[in-house]
């Protein structure tokens, strides 16, 4: 059964091959040449000028703001969790798995409104924010609340089944042998996790950069302050700077190359690490 494919005839082998790869070339390598063309249709001045311009940059400084600041909390959250669900047995263990899953269910563009509702003027905490001089909606802490949101499963999916797969032996010798909890998580789970961890970690930043919906509802679209990158593009795209738009969204793209790359390198080193422990 497991040889069934390299006993398939050779022809249904190759259509199935270009089938895929024609799929590859239209849906991902055909809109990334299209980008990159278009970003340097006016040659590599354009480009650069496109690219320097204040309010560009502001939307570039922001986006690494959110990210930075949301990368990290999710690692947290993302490790305590995986933590607690895969080495612990507690009630509500199924509902804090089904309330990582909700961001997934959730079209962005809600969950951006559900803190409309709860932060802004008119919303659950909009007068007593206002009254105190805070301001969540339409500022960063906004941006980088709706972007948590969406980003918080992406560590804890990586960890989750990988230290569900690793079991509880390991971390209750250790604790058998007298280390605290906290020494057995740094010296034991933690280096047996890591390359899942860095899996999360990379689609948890790629996700934070390229998101769109969450915060353009709780941006306020104000440009040079709380437009990101994503945001930046569509604003450019529609005043009819093309060359800018497609700039800035070349960046997009080649953080999404990078990452592909790096993801790759972690998976060979990853493989030849298990190889060499045999």
């Amino acid at each position: 059964m497991g040889n069934q494919a390299i006993r398939d005839p050779a022809p249904v082998r190759w259509i199935l091959t270009i089938l895929a790869l024609a799929f590859l070339a239209l849906f991902l390598v055909l809109p990334l040449v299209a980008v990159l063309v278009e970003a340097f249709a006016k040659g590599l001045g354009a480009y650069g000028r496109a690219l320097s311009t204040d309010v560009t940059l502001s939307s570039i400084r922001l986006t690494l703001i959110v990210a930075a600041i949301s990368v990290p909390l999710n690692v947290v959250f993302g490790l305590t969790a995986s933590w607690a669900i895969a080495k612990f047995d507690f009630g509500g263990k199924s509902l804090l798995i089904s309330l990582i899953e909700l961001p997934f269910s959730v079209s962005p563009v809600i969950s951006g409104l559900i803190y409309v509702l709860l932060f802004g003027l008119q919303g659950l905490l909009g007068p007593w924010l206002a009254e105190h001089d805070i301001r969540v909606i339409f500022a960063v802490p906004g941006i980088v609340l709706a972007t948590i949101f969406v980003t918080f499963p992406f560590v804890a999916r990586e960890l989750i089944p990988l230290m569900e797969e690793q079991g509880r032996e390991e971390e209750e010798a250790a604790l058998t042998l007298g280390a605290s909890g906290l020494r057995t998580f740094w010296l034991v789970t933690l280096p047996n996790v890591r390359w899942g961890l860095f899996y999360g970690v990379l689609l948890c930043n790629a996700r934070a950069m390229g998101e769109f919906g969450a915060v353009s509802v709780v941006s306020g679209h104000i440009r040079g302050l709380t437009n990101t990158m994503p945001l930046h593009v569509e604003i450019l795209y529609n005043e009819y700077d093309f060359v800018g738009a497609f700039a800035v969204a070349s960046l997009l793209a080649v953080l999404a190359l990078v990452t592909l790359a790096a993801k790759t390198a972690l998976e060979w080193w990853h493989r030849d690490e298990l190889v060499a422990n045999g």
